[in-house]
């Protein structure tokens, strides 16, 4: 998918409903997070469109009485994390994630023991219990900086992205031990189609995340989380782009810079394979609905919840140290 310059692919949703959510949100005192993966009707409506760091970081200050989280599971409960006394919700509880899901709690717990002595780095792409297992939280934002915090004779379990992991040993020469997780969106884009981008769009740089395979990796001009993308794009004074992440990031691209020209990078089959189908299950329409409801509701133990937020502020504070 190419996006020419000024005509981002935009739906135009119902005015009705979204004066509903716009009522509602104000009536329930309500605070509305997007990903930037989401659809772009849902980002237009968001009070913060953010990677998973910026998120982290509203969810932690909002005076909100709910936090309408429109992403996937994983950072709803890190919003509940962070604000037990908040009501939580999120428009589709089954808005999963195939990186989360790849790290079963019990199968971790196992591979934790195997590496005693090791302190355990995940990246925010995890569940609650996997949280509450860690010693450190990062995202693909701040994870270089947190690794290069940590004492080197210090051993380090990476978990759950192998492909962000191997990119962190690349880029601080740490050896770590790696979860072999992915995820289903970033494993899937085909390295021959790329290059076939680059030969018809010769003056475009390839922009990338860095949970992409490392043989995709090698052909990108740049690497970064959602939001450093965005950045670049801004800056940069190049005006074509090949865009190697979930194409619902294009959408505040385009926003940002809209004289630039955005080329999504094609997966490695004919299906849509790089919209992620966890993000995308949350629709306007649901949204409404869990306004309305204030449901489906996020909950967990409170031990649970405990032990997960001792690293996510232990991320916090590395992440806000000063680089020396």
């Amino acid at each position: 998918m190419t996006i020419e310059p000024n005509t981002a692919l935009r739906l135009d949703p119902r005015p009705d409903l979204v004066d509903e959510i716009l009522h509602l949100k104000k009536e329930r005192n309500a605070v509305l997070l997007a990903h930037f993966y989401q659809e772009s009707e849902i980002q237009d409506l968001a009070d913060y469109v953010e990677d998973s760091l910026g998120l982290a970081r509203r969810a932690q200050k909002t005076n909100a009485d709910v936090i309408v989280f429109a992403g996937v599971h994983f950072m709803a409960e890190t919003a509940k994390i962070l604000n037990p006394s908040k009501t939580v919700v999120i428009p589709d509880l089954e808005a999963g994630c195939s990186l989360a899901d790849s790290c079963p709690p019990d199968q971790f717990a196992a591979f934790k023991a195997k590496h005693p002595g090791h302190i355990v780095i995940s990246y925010i792409n995890c569940t609650a219990a996997i949280k509450a297992m860690s010693d450190i939280i990062c995202t693909s934002s701040n994870a270089e900086k947190i690794v290069s915090q940590i004492s080197e004779d210090q051993p380090i379990i990476f978990a759950p992205d192998r492909n962000l992991g191997a990119y962190l040993v690349k880029k601080t020469g740490r050896s770590m031990v790696l979860w072999n997780g992915t995820c289903i969106v970033h494993e899937i884009f085909s390295e021959k189609k790329l290059i076939q981008l680059k030969v018809q769009h010769p003056k475009a740089l390839v922009i990338a995340h860095p949970e992409c395979e490392p043989h995709v990796l090698k052909h990108a001009d740049f690497i970064g989380s959602t939001s450093k993308l965005l950045q670049f794009v801004q800056e940069n004074p190049a005006k074509e782009f090949i865009v190697v992440t979930e194409v619902g990031i294009l959408h505040q691209m385009q926003k940002k810079a809209p004289d630039k020209l955005l080329i999504a990078a094609p997966p490695d089959n004919n299906c849509a394979c790089n919209e992620c189908p966890h993000m995308k299950r949350n629709t306007l329409e649901k949204l409404y609905l869990c306004l309305r409801d204030l449901r489906p509701e996020i909950t967990m133990p409170e031990e649970t919840r405990l032990a997960a937020l001792k690293p996510m502020l232990k991320m916090f504070e590395l992440t806000d140290a000063p680089t020396l």
